[in-house]
């Protein structure tokens, strides 16, 4: 399994904390504790232990962003292409972590963990979970590896609110960010688009009110609810090229509601996957701590968001992006400018739409390692 460029086997670790009576209160003002992060790291931290790069997860990700859990496993981790030795985020070079968010269902704590208080699953008792939480227990498990400063936090989607919202509330924490293909707060239609999917996952008759642990789930409304949003991640042209008009095997049409078309075959192929490894719980909780990402809400501008930071810049925007398109990146480079932060901008000419961050490209690879290495370089 060890194969070139890969970091070969990689054990998730977990890390527990805010146990009561010392809960960590959440910016929904409800305390929550204990709280279990789900991680994994891949290289070595240096000795100076400055070399660490944080790496966070898009809506559906998890803490398992490269290699492979044990040697039959044929799925790498969702972001191996990047992770890695001689691949952008170095592991030859650098230390590199990647955690599961709160009200996530991957490894850290969520809806579906077990509520010590009653012994069952939280369900919808879970408390509300916003961006800023994410980022405040990261800074625990940061502490915790006793790293006083980040060499870079990257990330794409809502993991590049993450990357902005760590530059904000920690700016002397953070060298190098790397926001990609985000915004500094989501769009009427971005959150019309989660609203929908939302109301898939509500409207199943499994679902019944979150309470649904131990019976049957609500897989059709969350399997929509994931066709909803993969949907928004590829561009017209994508889907086009892939896919066109071409029929799903059959000459002619079926002529009833049955799957005619090889585009309608691939979207109930990710819905159906999908359910498998993800709690219908969860998409709520994190798609809502989307909705709520808005930087100028708590300062009154972008610009005075960014007053304080102290992080070096590397923005990253794709042409084909219609979910989080460029001018939402361009806004978030002309309020940095605005405060003298180093800021560098590139737009991706691609066709892949938003997840473009998430596939193969040499650009954006050799973006991310020339500014690594500048950033390295220039460590005083």
């Amino acid at each position: 399994m060890q194969e070139a460029g890969s970091v070969g086997i990689v054990e998730t670790k977990y890390l527990t904390f805010a146990e009561p009576p010392n809960e960590m209160v959440l910016e929904c003002g409800r305390p929550l504790g204990p709280i279990t992060l789900a991680y994994e790291t891949y290289g070595e931290l240096n000795q100076a232990k400055d070399n660490a790069i944080l790496i966070v997860h898009a809506l559906s990700g998890d803490a398992h962003a490269a290699g492979y859990h044990h040697p039959g496993d044929k799925q790498p981790g969702w972001w191996d292409i990047m992770i890695g030795p001689g691949k952008a985020f170095d592991t030859r070079k650098y230390f590199v972590i990647c955690c599961n968010v709160i009200g996530g269902c991957q490894g850290s704590t969520g809806p579906s963990s077990i509520n010590p208080q009653t012994g069952r699953p939280y369900g919808l008792s879970f408390p509300i979970v916003t961006v800023r939480d994410w980022v405040n227990t990261q800074k625990v498990l940061i502490d915790h590896l006793g790293i006083e400063q980040l060499l870079c936090v990257a990330g794409g989607s809502s993991g590049g609110m993450q990357v902005l919202q760590w530059v904000v509330s920690y700016p002397d924490r953070v060298r190098l960010a790397i926001p990609i293909a985000t915004t500094s707060k989501l769009s009427a239609q971005a959150i019309a688009f989660n609203e929908v999917g939302r109301q898939a996952i509500q409207s199943d008759p499994n679902w019944r009110e979150g309470d649904y642990y131990g019976k049957m789930v609500p897989r059709r409304g969350l399997a929509i609810a994931r066709m909803i949003g993969h949907i928004t991640y590829l561009s017209e042209r994508s889907m086009h090229q892939k896919f066109g008009r071409k029929l799903q095997d059959k000459t002619v049409y079926g002529y009833n509601f049955l799957t005619d078309f090889q585009v309608e075959s691939y979207l109930r192929y990710k819905g159906d996957h999908f359910v498998k490894r993800f709690d219908a719980n969860s998409y709520l909780y994190i798609t809502k701590a989307m909705d709520y990402f808005d930087l100028t809400q708590a300062y009154g501008s972008l610009e005075e968001a960014f007053a304080g930071v102290q992080a070096k810049f590397l923005v990253i925007s794709f042409s084909s992006d219609w979910l989080f398109p460029t001018y939402q990146s361009k806004e978030i480079v002309s309020a940095l400018r605005r405060v003298d932060a180093y800021v560098i901008f590139t737009e991706i000419q691609t066709d892949y739409g938003h997840d473009a961050f998430l596939l193969e490209s040499e650009q954006l690879s050799s973006l991310i390692t020339n500014f690594l290495s500048h950033g390295w370089n220039q460590k005083a």
